[in-house]
């Protein structure tokens, strides 16, 4: 997809995804997708294109579907090597951590809206359903 540089940038984008008759969309993690979400939320349910978020606040305004490391988690972690470098550990000497709590969010209205039928084996797997 190409840089987005303005909110017109979000349409020229969704016309070449319909153009090209994508048939599924994956938003990765990024501030200006973010910033912009209730848009390409807008616009996915216009083009009627399933989509996946890794971000659950897509999922909060009407994505289908969004899997990705659990924020909550992000920040106690966070907090955690904060306290550990203002009690004198450098920074450099603490250890990579990876994400290990992720949280897959199905919002249910929109798969609705959209004809799709999720599997139960899907729904029993996911965190949260959006009713």
């Amino acid at each position: 997809m190409p840089s987005w540089q303005d909110v017109g940038d979000i349409d020229i984008a969704f016309a070449s995804l319909v153009e090209k008759r994508s048939e599924v969309l994956l938003v990765g993690p990024s501030d200006l997708f973010s910033s912009h979400r209730t848009r390409i939320v807008a616009q996915v349910a216009q083009h009627r294109i399933p989509a996946l978020y890794l971000e659950r606040n897509y999922a909060e305004v009407g994505g289908l579907m969004s899997y990705g490391a659990n924020v909550p988690e992000q920040y106690r972690q966070l907090g955690i090597y904060a306290g550990r470098i203002l009690n004198g550990k450098k920074p450099g000497d603490l250890p990579v951590i990876k994400t290990t709590r992720f949280e897959f969010v199905i919002n249910l209205k929109t798969a609705k809206a959209l004809g799709l039928t999720i599997p139960e084996t899907l729904l029993a797997t996911a965190d949260e359903l959006i009713q």
